[in-house]
């Protein structure tokens, strides 16, 4: 009897109350989904243990969670810039040249010239001015080119500068240009420390062996970032109304990051407090404090109304707002919460169509780490994988309301287990209790 009710107890699809099916596009056979908070609000869980994914046969899938986290990617640009010669007298070649620049408006240079040089002064070629006023991003590498009359190794002190004044030193760096038999070896790239440079001064530490430049160019690097993808809610309409004071109530406790609050009239300002707990039972701990505002400012309307959260659990909110500011209106102001978005990697296995199914207050979880569910795994590999789409939105909206009375049904199948395994218990200790009373059997 307890066999056969294991068997029976084994997980089903029909075990969830909420079953979104997902339409599956590009390669698999491993799909990520970005589960939209309305599914979040279906689960019993705030940690996601009662979903699954079922294939047409019923079978789960396997699959893993991982939270979304911030983007950062580079860009690298290689640039050609105009370059200057610098000249010195032959009797002063270790000194620094002294020279004259033109500028136009936007300060390219379009003129170099020697300062103060005589006319019947030997000068020799001490090195080259770089303009690098057209990039706007930090320099990491120089590549130079120059002349064959000139091979061997060339050594020379790198400096920097934003106005041709203040020269600030960026250390040195070396060019060579080999050839023996049929063979050549160049090496023409010198590494920049990533900084930000309007003009690049070159002196060459032996001026007889500065070579005539024919090419220069400055690679950049240039770095943006997005903040972690969220998932937002619909607008929540308040459960209590008081004076100065709203309050809100989830499906579940859920990690929040971020609140946004309707914000319905103009010329709106409101200091707020915001409060959080798990249930009814505790008392409010405050999350948020800030100010809340729709204003004109130069022209334009500049509205503020999100308040972040640390990320902690809460079922309940509570909105204080500072009445000497005017309030919200007369109006209850509807909130929309966020929290980090999470995706649904699984692998595909068996017959489609899949269903993404939630909502079962038994299950326990069972997600693999996401590196064990696709060996090798990088963060580059998973961004390529294919990509799964639950149902549209109302469709999902109106599975989570259905599950609210699903859920209130009683599960007569695992009634009918824990009564199976109760009475088993139950004649186990009667016939303990029976042996323990049975007489002694005298020799």
């Amino acid at each position: 009897m307890l066999v056969t009710a294991l068997v029976g107890a084994q997980e089903q699809r029909s075990d969830y109350v909420v079953q979104v099916p997902l339409t599956l596009s590009g390669e698999g056979p491993w799909y990520r989904l970005e589960l939209p908070m309305a599914l979040h609000f279906a689960g019993r869980f705030g940690d996601l243990r009662d979903l699954r994914v079922f294939n047409a046969e019923g079978e789960a899938q396997a699959y893993a969670l991982t939270l979304g986290s911030a983007q950062h990617s580079e860009t690298r640009t290689e640039t050609a810039v105009k370059w200057f010669p610098l000249h010195s007298q032959a009797d002063a070649a270790q000194a620094v040249p002294s020279i004259r620049v033109r500028r136009n408006t936007s300060g390219t240079l379009v003129e170099v010239a020697p300062e103060g040089a005589s006319v019947n002064a030997e000068e020799v070629l001490r090195g080259w001015l770089l303009d690098a006023s057209a990039i706007k991003a930090p320099l990491y590498k120089l590549i130079l080119d120059w002349s064959a009359e000139r091979d061997g190794f060339q050594r020379f002190s790198i400096e920097a500068s934003d106005d041709l004044q203040h020269w600030q030193a960026w250390g040195d760096g070396q060019i060579a240009r080999l050839a023996f038999a049929d063979e050549r070896i160049d090496q023409r790239e010198v590494s920049l420390p990533g900084q930000r440079a309007r003009y690049l001064r070159l002196l060459w530490l032996a001026p007889q062996q500065a070579p005539a430049l024919t090419a220069a160019r400055l690679l950049s690097a240039s770095s943006s970032s997005a903040p972690a993808p969220m998932a937002w809610s619909a607008a929540l309409a308040p459960s209590d109304v008081k004076a100065g004071e709203y309050t809100w109530n989830l499906p579940l406790a859920l990690p929040l990051e971020r609140v946004r609050v309707e914000l319905k009239q103009s010329n709106t300002l409101a200091p707020v407090i915001l409060s959080g707990r798990r249930d009814g039972k505790v008392q409010w701990q405050p999350l948020a404090r800030g100010l809340l505002y729709r204003l004109p400012q130069n022209g334009k309307e500049v509205i503020q109304n999100e308040l972040e959260l640390p990320a902690q659990r809460v079922q309940q909110l509570r909105l204080q707002v500072d009445e000497r500011g005017g309030g919200l209106g007369s109006a209850a102001p509807q909130l929309t919460v966020g929290l980090r978005a999470t995706q649904v990697v699984f692998l595909a296995r068996g017959t489609p169509p899949y269903t993404l199914a939630i909502g079962n207050a038994a299950a326990q979880a069972a997600n693999l780490p996401l590196t064990t569910l696709i060996p090798g795994y990088d963060d580059e590999r998973l961004a390529k994988l294919g990509v799964a789409q639950a149902a549209a939105e109302p469709q999902v909206e109106a599975a989570v309301e259905s599950s609210a009375v699903q859920a209130a049904s009683f599960d007569w199948k695992r009634l009918g287990l824990w009564a199976v395994l109760l009475l088993g218990v139950a004649l186990l200790v009667l016939m303990a209790w029976s042996l323990l009373r049975a007489p002694a059997v005298k020799p």
